[in-house]
């Protein structure tokens, strides 16, 4: 069934009140030019638990991180992006720390599904208007929990119609969905090729694709950087270099298909184990084995 076109005009003009008001904030640019290829580290803000927290970024520092992938939440969550007010304290507490916001990423999808959430597609419209207004490039849309589309050809349908009406405004803006999920690449491009747009892209996660069998140093040379717009760096219940991922042969593929923008750590810790301990440990090794 269709949808309204009443409906996607109501969509096209979603966050024009914040967009008119919202003074923009010069963020460093998540896709800026590398000269020197060596690769930026950063954490997801949950994996170091602070998820929604400006504390990310303090913690960010002490770990020698380079940037925090920050979350997008529901409308009146904690530091919701939406508000003025909240995005210039996430630029001030960056610009004292000397840590970036790598990109943002929309976990609440895996609790409230693009899919089939009423709400969820207004709310990725409103992430790439916030975007605008952090100079931000990059949004992971998560498909786990409740928002899994694999194996469910109807809800990844409503996924590619609404990434039709979504894609084209982020490509407009120079912007990029990343699509995190449990699909294979073969699966990643039929959503890509349907939608139309290189503005839709795939959130690599090494240690998700893993989980499922796939063979990941194949499918990370094949979508290379034309599909590829930031990854996970992950381990399942173990620190970064002590589990079954192949680091530095992933470095290998990186290298080969040109990819030097940011690594992101998620999970990558042993049950019971500390975040801060387990963090430097995973920001030092991926330090040594991708900029040596």
């Amino acid at each position: 069934m269709k949808t309204p076109i009443s409906r996607r005009d109501a969509l096209k003009t979603i966050g024009c009140s914040l967009a008119a008001t919202a003074a923009y904030i010069p963020f460093t640019n998540s896709l800026s030019a590398n000269p020197k290829k060596t690769f930026k580290i950063g954490a997801c803000d949950w994996s170091i638990g602070h998820r929604y927290s400006l504390g990310a970024m303090a913690l960010a520092k002490e770990l020698g991180l380079d940037g925090v992938q920050v979350s997008f939440g529901q409308p009146g969550s904690a530091n919701d992006l939406r508000d003025a007010r909240n995005r210039k304290a996430y630029y001030e507490v960056s610009q004292k720390y000397g840590v970036e916001v790598a990109s943002l990423a929309m976990g609440l999808l895996n609790d409230f599904p693009y899919a089939s959430y009423p709400d969820a597609e207004a709310w990725a419209h409103e992430c790439l208007d916030v975007m605008k207004q952090m100079n931000q490039k990059i949004v992971l849309l998560a498909f786990f929990g409740k928002g899994d589309i694999k194996n469910e050809p109807e809800l990844q349908k409503a996924v590619i119609r609404k990434l039709k009406v979504l894609a084209p405004k982020a490509e407009k803006a120079g912007m990029i969905i990343g699509l995190e999920t449990w699909l294979s690449a073969d699966e990643h491009l039929y959503i890509i090729d349907a939608v139309g747009s290189p503005a839709v892209q795939v959130y690599y996660d090494t240690a998700n694709s893993n989980k499922m069998g796939y063979d990941i140093y194949e499918e990370i040379e094949r979508l290379g950087t034309e599909h590829i717009c930031e990854i996970h760096m992950k381990e399942n219940g173990a620190l970064l270099g002590q589990g079954i991922i192949d680091f530095e042969r992933v470095r290998d593929i990186l290298e080969d298909v040109g990819y030097h923008d940011w690594l992101i750590i998620e999970g990558a810790r042993p049950k019971g184990a500390e975040i801060k301990e387990s963090y430097l440990h995973n920001r030092e090794y991926l330090q040594a084995v991708f900029n040596a």
